[in-house]
């Protein structure tokens, strides 16, 4: 048997060839497009066109080119959205796997390029696998809280999705009629994947088929619980927000960013020390305590909370004081601008967040006060917080110090 992977005896399974190879390669298609639009729309619900504070990749260019204004309903907008991105993203791992397993004699094929097109053909897979390995791997430890990467997420995710995205089409513009030939006729004697000399049989190509579903099948029933709450959640074993809820009562429900992290002191978020510093367009700025906006009128919404690692929570009761309401206090009485969301928010990312003049005006974007009926505690963002619709986690900035509405 051959030693080395550049020499094709080295390649012994019977599963190997084109059927199998494209039937994992149709179920990517779909997958990946799904995943790659979702996380397109992620990006925009960020707003980063509105500001440079939720800009987090501001030498995209062109490749911005299709952000509009994040809407604010349905609520629950971006909650499904980052659902199907992460769950779908993780339910393709195995599939992802299978399909390079599939075709990892094509890798190590000589000689390297045979023609123009073959040349092409080739240094788009690279780029494909390259990028393929790149962006599950650096979306799973974003999922799993490990931000380790050489670098912002932000830029290293946009612009590596864009370049396996680029890849993906290419290629598959130059395989897919390949790969309808293969399912077809149904031939496994072309294409370089077959064994020249293969093993014994183990397991058939159906057989393995299931085996990789299986493999997503679970996945899936060990991720998508971290967008639900009560049961369903305990069985996201693999997720960070899987699990019991954290305690009990009414602010018993999942947060990202604890007071402790975020390096809020007690002392600061007292009655006495914290007042909201509110401005408006023409310069008018007021300073309210907590009593001040306990004594304004309080209004409710019922809004999920969503963040980009693709857990979510159920709708939470919120009230409290309307965006638009403290515009007008400050001044802008006719029409709310946009607004420039200020945090005690020591260290990490976001803590200062753009909101739209839209996001503002909707009735159900509050300064929240309470939730379910009782009080803020400091991990949910006391004294006060926002709580707007469809908008991602982070941009429901909690431990808020100032709010500056200008035109942004």
């Amino acid at each position: 048997m051959a030693r080395s992977p550049f020499a094709p005896s080295f390649w012994r399974s019977p599963l190997r060839g084109p059927w199998l190879t494209s039937v994992l390669g149709f179920v990517l298609l779909g997958g990946i497009t799904v995943v790659f639009v979702t996380g397109l729309l992620s990006y925009a619900a960020y707003n980063p066109d509105l500001s440079p504070v939720n800009d987090k990749t501001p030498g995209k260019g062109v490749l911005g080119f299709y952000l509009f204004p994040w809407p604010t309903g349905p609520r629950w907008l971006y909650r499904l959205n980052q659902g199907v991105h992460v769950t779908l993203g993780i339910t393709l791992i195995p599939v992802l796997l299978a399909k390079l397993w599939s075709v990892a004699p094509l890798l190590f094929r000589l000689p390297p390029a045979r023609s123009v097109a073959h040349a092409l053909e080739r240094l788009s897979l690279l780029f494909l696998v390259g990028g393929a390995l790149f962006e599950f791997v650096t979306g799973v430890l974003d999922i799993q809280l490990d931000y380790v990467f050489p670098g912002s997420f932000y830029h290293l995710h946009f612009y590596g999705a864009w370049v396996f995205f680029a890849a993906f089409v290419v290629h598959v513009l130059l395989r897919v009629p390949a790969a309808r030939r293969g399912r077809r006729d149904l031939r496994e004697a072309s294409g370089g994947l077959v064994a020249p000399e293969p093993a014994g049989p183990t397991v058939s190509r159906r057989g393995a088929l299931a085996f990789v579903g299986g493999g997503s099948l679970l996945l899936f029933a060990t991720t998508v619980g971290q967008n639900f709450d009560g049961v369903p959640r305990r069985t996201a074993l693999l997720a960070p927000h899987g699990g019991a809820e954290p305690g009990s009562g009414p602010g018993a429900f999942q947060i990202n960013k604890t007071a402790r992290y975020a390096g809020i002191r007690a002392a600061e978020t007292s009655e006495e020390a914290w007042r909201l510093v509110v401005t408006g367009r023409a310069g008018r700025t007021v300073r309210l305590s907590r009593a001040d906006l306990l004594a304004l009128p309080q209004h409710e919404a019922a809004l999920p909370i969503a963040c980009v690692e693709g857990w979510s929570t159920s709708d939470q009761r919120w009230r409290g004081v309307r965006l638009r309401d403290l515009a007008a206090l400050a001044g802008d009485e006719e029409a709310p601008s946009d607004v420039l969301v200020e945090s005690l928010q020591r260290h990490g990312a976001f803590r200062r967040a753009a909101l739209r003049a839209d996001q503002v005006a909707d009735p159900r974007s509050l300064l929240a006060l309470a939730v379910n009926g009782a009080g803020l505690t400091l991990d949910h963002g006391y004294p006060a917080r926002v709580i707007v619709p469809a908008a991602p986690g982070v941009l429901n900035t909690k431990w808020v110090a100032r709010l500056t509405f200008e035109d942004l």
